[in-house]
């Protein structure tokens, strides 16, 4: 029996190699929390499937588990790459459940919440170590990218040689700076975009295709 379980094992070895680029590459949506990784998910997701990937909030730490939209095809200059959108929790140092109070949460919700988040954080973590082929970093153009969050993930995302992105989200809002963004990390392409109002999604998209086909 060992035999032929070390002979299984070593034809599904051989054959997930010969297959994996067929397979969708599992692009991570990641970033600080309220930053707009859903919305841009959910723009992405429906512009190619009609569907959501889940719901958006201004309370932070509304997506507390990973959540997967799959085999979305996406087609620009002629490329067509085909990925699974992984939505990640906003990764923080710290969740203190009294920032729920003030969006008028109970304390028994509030800290129940930040129970969550703080094992969100965790499982984002563990895709970005383990199960994603590539990321899209967002961050939110109008608050200061210099932070240990930002420095420490962009870290591991190098240190993982893993394809990246980081894409300068709500460039709407008058204090929006990507040039600030680009300084902060010089050595990755910054695109600047509004995932709620749909402001340079054709760039957007181009840049998908091109770092992930």
């Amino acid at each position: 029996m060992g035999l032929l379980t070390n002979l299984r094992d070593s034809i599904t070895r051989v054959t997930d190699r010969l297959f994996a680029d067929d397979e969708p590459k599992r692009i991570g949506i990641y970033g600080p929390p309220n930053a707009g990784k859903t919305t841009l998910a959910n723009r992405i997701a429906r512009d190619w499937t009609g569907d959501a990937v889940g719901p958006e909030s201004h309370i932070p730490h509304e997506t507390r588990r990973a959540r997967r939209k799959e085999n979305v095809q996406i087609e620009r200059n002629g490329k067509t790459v085909t990925i699974d959108i992984v939505d990640t929790p906003g990764v923080t140092t710290k969740v203190d459940y009294k920032e729920f109070l003030d969006h008028d949460m109970e304390k028994d919700d509030a800290v129940k919440r930040s129970r969550e988040a703080t094992e969100g954080v965790a499982e984002a973590m563990h895709w970005l170590r383990e199960d994603v082929d590539g990321v899209i970093y967002v961050l939110d153009s109008s608050t200061d990218p210099f932070t240990q969050v930002n420095t420490m993930l962009i870290g591991i995302i190098e240190s993982q040689d893993l394809p990246v992105l980081i894409f300068a989200n709500k460039v709407d809002l008058d204090d929006a700076d990507v040039k600030r963004i680009s300084d902060a990390f010089p050595q990755h392409e910054t695109v600047p975009l509004s995932a709620l109002e749909g402001d340079n999604m054709d760039e957007v998209y181009e840049k998908i295709a091109e770092y992930f086909g």
